[in-house]
């Protein structure tokens, strides 16, 4: 067997193996997949081109009058408003008592939504208990629990973490118990087969199926944990960025507003990273599409 090339002068090239018989066969090239070609423009710049066009934007029309500042505030101001409220320790402050109440409330809405979901998820007298009055209680606006909670807890730090961990633990509940009762049934009759104990099932065939379904819902649970911050901290708060909002609000300060805001959206982002890197960590073994 050997390869034969084409003439140098030819317009294209082709490399074909000739076999034991004399006919030419095509030799096979390995193909590249374009997902793995590079692009001409870096990613993180892609990314970020969106909200930079947007404050670009921004500015002009603040600049030229369109966006007045005291209906919103240019981002050359505001940025000068964040340098004050950090400089005088005011922001830094606001935002360690709302990440305090954040922590907290995840971490009692963690525990109580992944705990009935397995109860919901892994027994069915537990899913005739449970999911009923579970289903029931989510369609109840949470906000709408503030008064009731006032009343229960009063005015202090209770209520505040109470509202946080009722809109946290809904979504965490709903996506572990859909990841638990969505895992495939043969691979729970192969671990039979296999003679793994009722626990070993749980422990290394439904837990690791419904690990993907539960980071999802510790996704939306932390965005819903920043949205319920916002009311919670409403409620006669005397420190926390909703704190800063209000004081704000009184004095007209739309600038401090959106600065609070931009706080918010932020610490939203670095939490949804934090979860995200958990999740490609926890999620190795399951390769998945990436895009193109």
């Amino acid at each position: 067997m050997s390869i034969s090339h084409a003439p140098p002068g030819s317009p294209k090239t082709d490399i074909s193996v000739i076999s034991k018989d004399g006919h030419a066969v095509p030799a096979l090239e390995p193909i590249v997949p374009t997902s793995t070609r590079r692009t001409r423009v870096p990613r993180w710049l892609r990314r970020t081109s969106g909200p930079v066009l947007l404050l670009l934007l921004w500015q002009l029309l603040s600049s030229t009058g369109v966006l007045t500042s005291d209906v919103l505030a240019s981002p050359g101001r505001i940025a000068q408003v964040a340098r004050d409220l950090v400089a005088d320790g005011s922001l830094p402050n606001a935002m360690g008592v709302s990440l305090q109440r954040v922590a907290v409330g995840l971490l009692f809405g963690s525990v109580i939504g992944t705990g009935l979901a397995l109860v919901s998820g892994l027994f069915r007298a537990g899913e005739d208990l449970v999911d009923a009055s579970v289903q029931m209680l989510r369609t109840v606006p949470f906000v709408g629990l503030i008064p009731l909670f006032i009343i229960w807890f009063g005015i202090g730090e209770a209520p505040k973490i109470a509202i946080i961990t009722l809109g946290v633990s809904f979504p965490l509940y709903l996506n572990v118990y859909a990841g638990i009762r969505g895992v495939d049934s043969q691979l729970i009759e192969a671990g039979e087969s296999l003679g793994l104990s009722r626990w070993g099932l749980v422990r290394h065939v439904v837990l690791p199926g419904a690990l993907p379904g539960a980071m999802t819902g510790l996704r939306y649970s932390l965005g819903i944990a920043w949205l319920a911050l916002v009311f919670a901290e409403q409620i006669n708060a005397d420190a926390g960025i909703g704190f800063l909002m209000v004081q704000a609000r009184d004095f007209l300060r739309t600038d401090v507003i959106v600065v609070c805001l931009i706080v918010y959206a932020f610490l939203g982002l670095l939490a949804d990273f934090v979860v995200r890197s958990l999740e490609r960590l926890l999620l190795q073994w399951r390769p998945t599409f990436t895009g193109r």
